[in-house]
């Protein structure tokens, strides 16, 4: 386990192979039963490198355990240097009077996109779009109705929209912009209506950390049970040594 950067986070595969130590250890006697289950549920808890690196200091198998490459990949969010794709977008304004619009999916966002609703409501969801530009402007006209802008984490937005018995809102988020990634201005007018920008990934990205928890869940329940068992086991040799039956 590296040292090197102790505030980086682990992952499963780390916390298992500090596991698999401490289940060597315990075999060869260097653990007994009470040590091993400290030591294996700090493991489980662990959440950085700089947790799990003290658990198998004093152990000679944490020396030959595979070092952990601190050359990890950023987070995918589409690769933001494909999406920036230049030419023209795919479109360039959407109005709704007393009705609505939406903007969604893959299409390649404009320089400058107009969009206008009346008496309506408007979505424009840029999560799977690519752009025209690395700085595009949004143009929102809304007057008793509302445009919801859907961004991706990592996006740059400025608002400089002026709100008339409404207003221009940007959700709190706590994700600073990415390298590279795209710039958005939201601009525009609202009366007696709004105009929203959210940060959202998108429904695969829900679906593949829903997943990943899920099955994060599956494996504690699965250490756990390992962890009995090797109770159960230690307790059934020390059984044996004290009746003389090993």
């Amino acid at each position: 386990m590296t040292e090197d950067a102790p505030e980086l986070r682990a992952s499963d595969a780390d916390r298992e192979r500090v596991a698999e130590i401490l289940r060597d250890a315990l075999a060869e006697g260097r653990l007994d039963m009470e040590e091993f289950e400290e030591r294996l549920e700090a493991t489980l808890k662990a959440r950085t490198y700089g947790e799990l690196t003290p658990i198998t200091r004093d152990l000679p198998a944490a020396a030959a355990a595979a070092p952990v490459s601190l050359n990890k990949a950023p987070v995918d969010r589409g690769s933001w240097g494909s999406r920036i794709v230049g030419g023209e977008g795919s479109s360039t304004w959407a109005v709704a009077v007393m009705s609505g619009f939406q903007r969604k999916g893959r299409w390649t966002v404009p320089r400058r996109f107009d969009s206008f609703v009346f008496w309506g409501g408007g979505e424009i969801d840029l999560r799977e779009a690519d752009f025209a530009d690395g700085e595009v402007v949004l143009n929102c006209i809304a007057i008793m109705g509302g445009i919801s802008v859907i961004v991706p984490p990592g996006v740059q937005v400025v608002m400089r929209g002026i709100g008339i018995m409404g207003g221009f809102d940007e959700r709190e988020h706590d994700m600073a912009p990415d390298p590279g990634a795209p710039r958005v201005i939201v601009t525009g007018f609202a009366f007696w209506a709004g105009v929203e920008v959210k940060h959202k990934i998108t429904r695969a990205e829900q679906q593949r950390l829903k997943e990943a928890r899920r099955q994060e869940k599956l494996d504690r329940r699965s250490a756990r049970q390992e962890l009995h068992a090797a109770r159960q086991e230690w307790r059934d040799e020390r059984r044996r040594r004290r009746h003389g039956n090993y």
